[in-house]
């Protein structure tokens, strides 16, 4: 894999937390949102090549990488008041908003809590579209995980666990693709309170039965927003079924499945990503909030019957563009 410059880490407090975040690149405004117990760097791969064309801002979520790991809200709706609020600090009044995994859950709830500040959404492998997730996720909220992980992230054990991922991950087996992330991911829980963080935050959406906070009874109202859903086909954190429960959330959206794609494709294919999001930005108009319109579809999801919301089910005709992603 290419290496890339680190880009400069700033700081801002909010709410007297301090958050971590890099600002590149000028134009529209992308607002990249990582995944669960990972930060900016996973965005690595494509913030210099979107910088290029736009003002990218990736931020460290609260209880992730740089930015303060307090006991507070590590909600869904949480994050979003955060991201919010971390805009208006920077003088950002609206994003495209991409969030992977998490980050896309943390995405949708933005865009549904502040339509009027969202221009598009891109959902990459993203939480929010159906139950599974994988076992791994699922094991953070057992009441031993924090003294477990205490134990398994001691140095010696940690350094060799974490080295091992890493030649895994370039062993050319695609099932072990994604390793170099749950290294670094792993390393990270050598931090008491990043495990504690990421802890809230697992028990916030996830049980045992799989995710417990979902979008679909209110996808509805994105109508009017221009929304892709990007999905790597070999996906083992979130199933790439997933991709296609989307289609209640994008009326008119669009579907980018990438072969040979975990649950990373924006590192396993930077450039073809970089080429899907300019391209979906290219050709949609941002988002214009119409509260009138809103109205209106609050009232046509009224009588929505409850397996329909259940289904995420929009109570308009949707119309996708699904395309799976072939060649170079």
């Amino acid at each position: 894999m290419p290496r890339h410059h680190s880009p400069h880490v700033r700081y801002v407090t909010v709410h007297g937390h301090r958050r971590a975040y890099v600002r590149m690149g000028s134009g529209p405004v992308v607002l990249l949102l990582h995944g669960l117990a990972c930060d900016h760097t996973t965005w690595a791969p494509v913030m210099e090549s979107l910088a290029r064309t736009h003002t990218v801002i990736a931020p460290d979520l609260l209880g992730h990488g740089r930015s303060d790991k307090p006991r507070a809200d590590y909600s869904v709706g949480g994050y979003a008041n955060g991201m919010r609020d971390l805009l208006t600090v920077l003088g950002i009044d609206s994003a495209t908003v991409v969030g992977h995994s998490f980050g896309g859950g943390v995405a949708m709830q933005f865009g549904y809590q502040y339509p009027e500040r969202t221009d598009r959404l891109v959902l990459v492998s993203s939480g929010g579209l159906g139950p599974e997730v994988t076992p791994a996720i699922r094991a953070i909220t057992t009441p031993g995980f924090h003294q477990v992980m205490g134990v398994l992230s001691a140095p010696g054990l940690r350094q060799l666990t974490t080295t091992t991922m890493r030649l895994l991950s370039r062993s050319g087996v695609s099932q072990l693709r994604d390793l170099d992330e749950v290294a670094d991911i792993y390393d990270s829980f050598k931090d008491p309170r990043t495990r504690a963080a990421i802890r809230h935050v697992v028990r916030a959406v996830v049980d045992w039965k799989g995710q417990i906070v979902t979008m679909a009874d209110r996808a509805y109202l994105t109508e009017a927003m221009p929304m892709c859903v990007i999905w790597g086909a070999d996906d083992l954190v979130i199933p790439v079924d997933h991709a296609s429960n989307a289609s209640a959330l994008a009326p008119t959206g669009r579907i980018e499945i990438i072969p040979d794609a975990g649950h990373f494709p924006h590192k396993d294919h930077p450039e073809r990503f970089v080429r899907i999001v300019r391209d979906f930005i290219r050709t949609t108009e941002p988002s214009r909030h119409d509260r009138e319109r809103w109205r209106e579809l609050l009232d046509e999801g009224a009588l929505m019957t409850p397996t329909q919301a259940e289904a995420g089910e929009s109570p308009l005709a949707p119309v996708h563009a699904v395309r799976r992603i072939a060649g170079a």
